[in-house]
């Protein structure tokens, strides 16, 4: 499958500072990039951009893995329609489904598909109909690493698995060196970091671990993390921050999240060379994807374990959670308005630029037909 890559002139997205839930509300149009260049490319994004009937508060949560793509959906969003103010907080992929599920958000995004036993919970709160899951942000999840003196790591699938389940304890370990040859590794203390919230990518990264190091790694994937030891932090954010400030530290996360000077691992696959975290390498292995959902769900199945020269095994997709029947009669319009918008070709241009894949074409052509049947 081969994935959205037309060229534009680049859009300065600009990180949000945010806090807690990210609220933004259209106040005009005076939030746009500097110089001719990034007019133009807002222009364009907003082209794609159709208010409709759309107006009112319009509630969501979820996955913080895609918050920069959030970000960057809503300041343009934000800027067209003025009637429509959306918050969305960030709480983590099994908080967002929770919250969906108790009628809360119109929608919700995870990192991982429901479950067949949330999709029978959702009929609840979806008249007529159920939840459904809507691929709509694809990327890498990046391994990012505080090792004094080491810019450059390679580790394998069982290392990482020994490493996060406290069985490697030590940069300096065999295992590490006979990956890192070159590599002045020093005597110190590996601090392995995890998430402490339920969340997609911690589910997305422990199917790595098992369907490509089963020997070493011996719990099942899931959102709430299993394996002992470790330690932990809130959200995506506050493993980078962790990263970032503590020596000898590792984790995972969104890639987006180690834009700000955190170091990557490059992983071993089954290819000649080591696989580094790059939006074009997650793109090689998301392209495998099938779709698994049936009916309008659209979840995928993703390989993680490629083979092929180029391909990054970490990835993950992250779903838009909504129901595709009954769906709160007041914020529909809002929520078809904005979900046509992310699913566009122009919300699917911004991704790359905000460090994340695009939905392959044949998907996200199914995505939008399915958004614009949502009642």
């Amino acid at each position: 499958m081969k994935l959205q890559r037309k060229n534009r002139r680049a859009l300065t997205l600009g990180a949000l500072a945010v806090s807690g839930a990210l609220a933004l509300t259209a106040c005009g149009s005076d939030d746009t990039s500097e110089g001719d260049g990034g007019k133009a490319s807002t222009t364009a994004a907003a082209g794609d951009i159709k208010c409709d009937d759309a107006s009112g508060q319009l509630q969501a949560s979820g996955s913080s893995a895609q918050k920069n793509a959030i970000d960057a959906w809503i300041k343009q969003y934000a800027a067209a329609c003025k009637g429509v103010q959306l918050n969305y907080n960030p709480t983590g992929s099994g908080a967002g489904i929770t919250a969906f599920l108790q009628g809360q958000t119109a929608f919700a995004g995870s990192d991982s598909a429901l479950k067949p036993e949330e999709v029978e919970e959702s009929k609840k709160v979806c008249t007529d109909g159920q939840a459904i899951d809507l691929p709509m942000v694809g990327g890498p999840i990046a391994v990012g690493f505080n090792v004094p003196g080491v810019d450059k790591l390679v580790l394998d699938a069982p290392t990482l698995a020994q490493i996060f389940d406290s069985k490697i304890t030590n940069w300096n370990d065999e295992a590490i060196k006979k990956l890192n040859p070159d590599a002045e590794l020093p005597d110190l203390k590996i601090q392995a970091y995890h998430r402490s919230d339920e969340s997609g990518t911690t589910d997305n990264f422990t199917k790595y671990l098992q369907a490509a190091a089963p020997d070493d790694w011996k719990y099942e994937p899931a959102k709430t993390w299993e394996a002992k030891g470790g330690q932990s932090a809130q959200g995506s954010s506050g493993l980078a921050q962790q990263v970032k400030q503590t020596s000898g530290a590792i984790s995972y996360f969104e890639l987006s999240y180690a834009a700000d000077g955190i170091n990557t691992v490059s992983v071993k696959t089954e290819a000649a060379e080591p696989v580094d975290a790059t939006v074009e390498n997650a793109t090689a292995a998301i392209g495998a994807a099938e779709v698994v959902g049936t009916g309008k769900d659209l979840a995928l199945k993703l390989d993680y374990t490629p083979s092929a020269d180029g391909a990054y095994p970490l990835v993950l997709v992250t779903y838009e959670i909504v129901c595709d029947k009954g769906n709160k009669a007041d914020t529909l319009p809002a929520t078809k308005s904005f979900l046509n918008y992310i699913a566009s070709e122009g919300g699917q241009e911004l991704l790359a630029e905000a460090g994340y894949a695009p939905i392959p074409d044949e998907i996200i052509t199914k995505v939008r037909e399915t958004i614009s049947g949502l009642s």
